[in-house]
């Protein structure tokens, strides 16, 4: 297909989404109709339509000149990095999970191990056309519908929904070299991480990636990895082996570029053992076609509708369970004291570390740019004590993460007052978008959205 074509097929979906959408009864929720979700904010199923995103989720065009990529906004990383590899390219940060969508990383928050030197995804794009609450496609840049531009991340939806986007890439070497550097307390790591975001090397070799792992209070690991031409050897965690395990194990190893890109997913991080996956038994038998994240999601998914664990731990005599999924940001001198504080209060691990350094400012988001933020990652259930009510953990988590100047992605449960939300997510900018681009509030708020489970 020519790039004609290509252009003249994405009109035609945009032309039908603009139908589909006008269609839609004023004062009708509109969600979008798709088959997969990275989001942890359950919600019963709707009889409400959805729109049909189906027919954005293709690359356009990739230009290995000017290292940028004309994506659709429902194309997957996996097919994304697809797309770009042939050329010597990925995109500046890439989500860890394969079925994460650029349009939900930009809308949403991405974050991965390039972002303390690269930001976020939504600081790679360069435009995106939008169709906004009012039912109008606009093309938003830093200089037209600028306000859109800078707004739009961290809105989940609420002010449109990304049907095409302009995207920086960045060149790529054959191979990644890690190298696991242990640390015995999380000061040591805290200092660390801010030393090598400060100096992007270490032992004179430059760090193009940075993320850590900690299984204690005296066992974290930071990871460096360094692009290289050739490899001695590659490991392979798609099978049989586990890359988490490795960090214990090695202080060296060496990936492919794609295998280290989603060295994450084959396990969902450490979440399959949730499953037996990582019992060598069931591992032989696993199909490794269905060692993926988006298959753990499925089962999860499942047991949400069927309360499966749950009906097995009453049986047991058990205390029931607490999802604590959230990732978090806390400025890298306060990472000591927010993991004391969760080693202490949640006892959860392991836990993953990723350094970030905003290039540019988000409203809705507002992280301080050039500041050094770790996030912090943790997926999993812990036990309720006696007594405490369901969301007793996550509502400590919100509370020391505020008092650490720190602020808490919205993919999952939050249980702010809207007061607190606001305060915590710029409310006055979201109001002034909200008004401009969907002045009927035919999408959700983003209050209701992501606290109220609407």
């Amino acid at each position: 297909m020519t790039e004609l074509a290509i252009r003249d097929d994405h009109q035609r979906a945009v032309d039908a989404l603009r139908r589909s959408y006008a269609a839609i009864p004023p004062g009708t929720p509109v969600r979008l109709a798709k088959k997969t979700s990275n989001l942890f904010r359950w919600r019963d199923p709707s009889d409400a339509p959805g729109l049909d995103v189906s027919g954005f989720d293709k690359v356009l065009s990739v230009d290995p000149e000017a290292r940028t990529a004309d994506v659709q906004g429902m194309t997957t990383y996996e097919d994304l990095v697809d797309a770009t590899l042939p050329y010597g390219l990925m995109p500046t940060v890439v989500p860890q999970l394969k079925t994460i969508t650029l349009g939900g990383a930009v809308t949403g928050l991405g974050i991965e191990s390039s972002s303390f030197r690269l930001g976020l995804p939504h600081e790679a794009v360069l435009e995106m056309q939008v169709l906004t609450g009012d039912g109008q496609v606009v093309t938003a840049t830093r200089d037209e519908h600028a306000d859109l531009f800078y707004g739009f991340p961290n809105s989940y939806g609420t002010l449109g929904y990304t049907l095409r986007l302009k995207i920086e890439l960045m060149p790529v070497k054959p191979y990644v070299r890690l190298r696991h550097l242990r640390y015995g307390s999380a000061e040591a790591c805290a200092k660390a991480i801010a030393e090598l975001c400060e100096a992007g090397e270490y032992e004179g070799e430059p760090v193009d990636f940075l993320d850590g792992t900690v299984f204690g209070p005296g066992e974290a690991y930071l990871t460096v990895g360094t692009f290289t031409d050739r490899a001695p050897y590659t490991s392979d965690y798609t099978g049989q082996k586990i890359y988490y395990r490795s960090i214990q194990q090695r202080s060296v190893d060496f990936l492919t570029v794609r295998d280290y890109i989603w060295r994450w997913d084959t396990d969902w991080f450490w979440c399959s053992r949730a499953f037996g996956v990582q019992h060598p038994l069931v591992r032989r038998l696993w199909p490794d076609k269905a060692k993926r994240s988006d298959v753990y999601r499925k089962l999860v998914a499942y047991d949400r509708r069927f309360h499966v664990v749950a009906r097995i731990d009453r049986w047991r005599g058990q205390r029931p369970r607490e999802d604590v999924i959230q990732d978090i940001e806390v400025p890298v001198e306060r990472l000591p004291e927010f993991l004391d504080f969760f080693h202490d209060k949640v006892g959860m691990s392991p836990v993953w570390l990723c350094p970030l350094r905003a290039r540019d400012r988000w409203p809705l988001y507002p992280l301080e740019p050039g500041r050094t933020y770790v996030n912090v990652g943790f997926w999993g259930t812990v036990r309720l004590p006696p007594g405490k009510i369901p969301e007793y953990h996550n509502r400590l988590i919100e509370r020391k993460v505020a008092a650490l100047e720190g602020h808490k992605s919205l993919y999952s449960t939050a249980f702010y007052s809207r007061d607190e939300f606001w305060r915590h997510y710029d409310g006055e900018t979201y109001r002034r978008l909200k008004e401009t681009y969907d002045p009927d509030k035919r999408l959700l708020d983003l209050y209701d959205k992501c606290v109220r489970g609407r």
